[in-house]
């Protein structure tokens, strides 16, 4: 096969997530490329919970509804999902729970091998998992390598009912591994961190908030591998501004948190403008507003954290949309942030920060080098000295020949508290000249990005975790497809190239506004049509083109 899709699905807390990455790495043994999408409710235990992988010969970012096997640890995955079945399709289901009169069915005497073998509940899916690989003809060895290798505990009881599971399945098919070397998957959260660490990531302060969470947990496991300081601080606003005052002691630094979180970091972020303090922030996105949908995707915060904050000053926010834009991205969010003493965003998403990929690192860009200019000594020391460029040297405390002066008041180029009529003009035109200065260096970035055929004169434009799905029934349709990166300062040369003889322009977002069509009025741009998703669900690849169609007639 070359391309295939699984469906596992039960309660929360029957381990859904951790199944579907064993079925992932499964297939990656294989060959395929990988895409994984999580759906969950706002709930520990309950509630209903599903994860759908997505395999491929060719690199993929998006999934599909329709799947080739549905594995089902209870009633509930078969009702909501059965629309999802194809004629071929097999279904492995929970025979102590699950009723079905579908065809292709093998149905597992879960609760009677558990008892039978001791093994504890959650080892269930092993035996559906088991199942599913006899089926689909994938041999015992490779399951048996994936299992010792990615269960954390009781690898001999869980091997033992997988065996059970594969011994009581029938082969109906014989998957053959692809000529592709396995690659690493893992979430677009693990890969914004690894993106921070490559960047020279020193410490990562984060209170948890769905979806951006993941970051903290990651990089706190990996703290003591990369010698990193991991905070859990009180609250939000307690994270931004010990995340300042890392970087005031010369320390690479972010922070994370999603939109309300992000609220409680508003005068956080203005004192990072005004004292030109480098921090980074990750912003992952989920509906709102207020608490929203909180487990659930949106791409509904791209005017609040372009617009967060009093007051004017120079920020940089960058939007990835697959694993390798979300590593490179990472790494370069520290440095620009860094060379240019400014806050940076990184606007991620549920979507792009939950679902799993394969990460193909030869493919991407090695970071460029971006050094921050540093006070070498001799003339008295002033933090916010005003240069052609915008931007000071620093020096960080304790040095016995600098005094470091950070004031969030307007402030002389010492750092002492002004009123001054011209000086506060000066402290404001030389955030102007740094934002120039960023605009111009972004030249030589990715910051806008084109798929599909260049040459069509109908262009998708998208942003952030669609970047996947469009540039996929781009390149189907023949299609000219857009993707701008980075979102403030907006890259406008670059894109006014991309969008060079395109005559229509349709727009894909995940809100109900059109955040990113709005944008572009402002720089004199129309857009022709937007599909536009507000339901908390990705765009599927079935939907997007069903859309596309109505679009394009």
């Amino acid at each position: 096969m070359i391309e295939l899709s699984v469906l596992v699905g039960g309660k929360a807390g029957d381990g859904i997530n951790e199944s579907g990455m064993i079925i992932s790495r499964i297939l990656n043994q294989l060959g395929y490329r990988l895409y994984q999408y999580l759906d969950y409710q706002s709930l520990i235990r309950g509630g209903h919970n599903f994860s759908i992988v997505r395999a491929s010969k060719d690199k993929i970012a998006a999934h599909k509804d329709k799947v080739n096997f549905l594995l089902a640890l209870n009633q509930e995955t078969i009702d909501f999902h059965e629309w999802r079945l194809e004629k071929d399709s097999f279904v492995i289901y929970n025979a102590d729970e699950v009723k079905t009169d579908q065809p292709g069915c093998v149905g597992l005497p879960l609760k009677e091998i558990i008892k039978e073998t001791g093994a504890p509940t959650i080892a269930r899916n092993s035996i559906l998992i088991g199942g599913f690989c006899k089926i689909a003809g994938i041999e015992w060895e490779v399951l048996e390598t994936i299992i010792r290798r990615e269960v954390p505990q009781d690898v001999d009881l869980n091997l033992k009912v997988a065996r059970q599971g594969y011994d009581s399945a029938e082969e109906k098919m014989k998957m053959k591994p692809l000529r592709n070397n396995p690659l690493p998957v893992i979430t677009g959260n693990e890969i914004i961190g690894l993106g921070l660490i490559k960047g020279g990531l020193d410490a990562y302060v984060a209170y948890p908030m769905t979806p951006s969470s993941g970051v903290l947990h990651f990089l706190a496991h990996k703290a003591e591998d990369f010698s990193l300081k991991v905070v859990h601080p009180e609250n939000e606003i307690a994270a931004i501004l010990m995340a300042q005052g890392f970087a005031y002691a010369g320390e690479r630094v972010a922070c994370g948190t999603s939109g309300g979180g992000f609220c409680l970091m508003h005068e956080g972020l203005s004192l990072a403008g005004m004292a030109e303090m480098p921090v980074v922030v990750v912003v992952s996105q989920r509906v709102g507003p207020s608490t929203g949908v909180p487990t659930y995707t949106a791409q509904g915060d791209l005017h609040f954290v372009m617009n967060a904050g009093q007051g004017e000053f120079t920020r940089l926010v960058i939007a990835p949309g697959d694993a390798e834009q979300a590593y490179f991205w990472s790494a370069t969010a520290l440095a620009l942030s860094w060379k240019y003493q400014v806050p940076t965003i990184i606007l991620s998403d549920k979507t792009l920060s939950e679902s799993a990929y394969s990460f193909d690192l030869e493919a991407v860009e090695e970071p460029k080098e971006a050094e921050p200019v540093v006070w070498e000594g001799g003339e008295i020391y002033q933090r916010y000295l005003r240069t052609n460029s915008g931007v000071s040297p620093l020096a960080f405390p304790p040095n016995p020949y600098a005094i470091v002066k950070v004031n969030s008041y307007a402030h002389l180029e010492s750092g002492i508290t002004t009123e001054d009529a011209s000086e506060i003009c000066s402290n404001q035109d030389k955030s102007l000249r740094k934002e120039e200065a960023l605009i111009k260096e972004l030249n030589d970035y990715p910051s806008v990005n084109v798929y599909g055929d260049l040459n069509s004169s109908t262009a998708l434009l998208c942003w952030g975790s669609n970047k996947g799905v469009c540039a996929e029934l781009g390149h189907k349709y023949h299609l000219r497809v857009v993707q701008p990166v980075v979102l403030n300062p907006f890259p406008i040369q670059k894109f006014e190239k991309a969008f060079f003889g395109v005559k229509k322009t349709i727009c894909v977002e995940g809100n109900s506004t059109g955040q990113l069509a709005r944008l572009m009025r402002n720089f004199n741009l129309q857009v022709d049509e937007k599909i536009l998703k507000y339901d908390g669900r990705p765009f599927s690849i079935e939907y997007l083109d069903d859309k596309l169609r109505e679009v394009t007639k």
